[in-house]
């Protein structure tokens, strides 16, 4: 083979080996918000204190987090039929993100619990199901990210 047949082919190869890079680099950046470290806490009320209820996770995403939906369900319950869909999640509760020193951004969603609320919660195990929206519009949805028992 001439020298210059050999310096085509080569050209020709950075060529293709350029593009499968862009090309992956281009998907790493569409890759779906991953979700670390997911965990929940229930505490009823008693005596003069309040209740509470707290779910925290990481999420990293190349293009940083929009949002994520957070939504407690009861296991017995219809959702545990049919657990909830992205569009569903779309409609609940935010939590709040903030940047984490290791790269992901830690989100908290946070809401009391009162003596009513603790009295019509069914006893047992919940889940917690989220949506993480990345700002490049890609989604992630778990839907039993954590649980929790209630009883």
């Amino acid at each position: 083979m001439s020298r210059r047949r050999v310096a085509l082919s080569v050209a020709a190869g950075v060529v293709v080996l350029g593009g499968a890079g862009a090309f992956a680099i281009a998907q790493a950046g569409e890759q779906p918000p991953g979700l670390v470290h997911s965990k929940a806490y229930y505490s009823a009320p008693a005596g003069e204190r309040g209740g509470s209820f707290i779910f925290t996770t990481g999420v990293t995403a190349s293009s940083g987090v929009k949002s994520l939906k957070v939504l407690a369900w009861p296991a017995d319950s219809q959702l545990g039929k049919k657990e909830p869909t992205a569009k569903e999640m779309a409609q609940v509760d935010s939590a709040t993100c903030r940047p984490a020193a290791d790269g992901t951004e830690r989100c908290t969603y946070a809401t009391p619990v009162t003596r009513a609320d603790a009295a019509t919660f069914p006893h047992g195990t919940w889940h917690i199901a989220i949506l993480a929206t990345a700002k490049n519009g890609t989604t992630t949805l778990d839907t039993k990210a954590a649980d929790f028992k209630v009883g």
